[in-house]
């Protein structure tokens, strides 16, 4: 396993996505716990929808792709919470409208311009080898500015996802740390659908905290085993992508599936 790893690494591409994806895997298991638990964990689904319109938008045009999609996405993260909390249309719904519609225009565009090319499918589905090394560079400084972020936030954070009601009787705005998880959720998922692709990278949020919901009972018994399983599950599925010549995304997707259901078993044979 280690000579295999020497192996991978030893490509520049492949290093460079295993740097940025690990970092991603990260943000997107710890932000996932508390989305999880607030029952919004489809947001992530709806953005990279959101994401997918975006980019396919920077492709037509020829800009920089993440610099034109972190800010489009940010913006749909802000208008999903809005609608949500002011309006008649609450959270699933929200969600619906808003990356049914970004997709729409994200495909009508691409049919009017470029067609159904490489980069368009990458983006649907994910590809290493459609990180350059600008994007990589943006990716690993906006990782880290999320975890530390996080970091910093933790106790908010941990506040607003379990009794927000609570949490603005201690002085705790809870509109506003649920606007910084969404808007490190709108990072995380622009950054991640460069591997996994717009319909898959909703799994890096939504599997390693149900995953670790099955063992762990406290708030950073689960954030710390969700972070684990993340990492671990996307070197492994890349490990399973580079000698099986699959699909990254859909590699590392099936097994996190896999440790699902193990954890799930666990879980059922301890509690039994």
């Amino acid at each position: 396993m280690i000579e295999l790893l020497g192996e991978m690494l030893s490509y520049h591409f492949m290093s460079r996505a295993i740097i940025v994806g690990v970092l991603v895997s990260l943000c997107a298991a710890l932000l996932g716990v508390s989305l999880v638990l607030k029952r919004f964990s489809m947001i992530g689904d709806g953005l990279s929808h959101v994401g997918f319109g975006a980019l396919a938008i920077a492709a037509a045009v020829n800009v920089a792709p993440l610099a034109l999609a972190v800010p489009i996405v940010i913006a749909a993260a802000f208008l999903l919470l809005r609608i949500s909390q002011s309006s008649r249309i609450k959270g699933d719904a929200a969600i619906a409208l808003i990356s049914s519609s970004a997709l729409a225009i994200g495909v009508t565009v691409v049919s009017m311009t470029t067609g159904m090319n490489t980069d368009v499918s990458n983006y649907m589905f994910g590809s290493i080898l459609s990180l350059s090394e600008a994007d990589a560079v943006l990716s690993i400084a906006l990782s880290c500015i999320v975890l530390l972020l996080f970091v910093l936030l933790y106790p908010r954070i941990f506040a607003v996802t379990f009794d927000e009601t609570f949490a603005m009787a201690t002085g705790t705005s809870a509109q506003r740390y649920n606007t910084v998880i969404a808007v490190l959720t709108a990072v995380t998922v622009v950054l991640g659908m460069r591997m996994m692709g717009a319909l898959l990278i909703s799994s890096l949020i939504i599997f390693p905290a149900l995953t670790s919901m099955r063992l762990c009972r406290s708030f950073k018994a689960v954030v710390l085993c969700s972070a684990i399983v993340s990492v671990v599950c996307f070197v492994v599925g890349m490990t399973l992508s580079y000698v099986l010549e699959l699909p990254s995304g859909a590699s590392v997707v099936i097994v996190n599936i896999l440790v699902f259901l193990v954890f799930s078993l666990i879980g059922a044979i301890k509690n039994h």
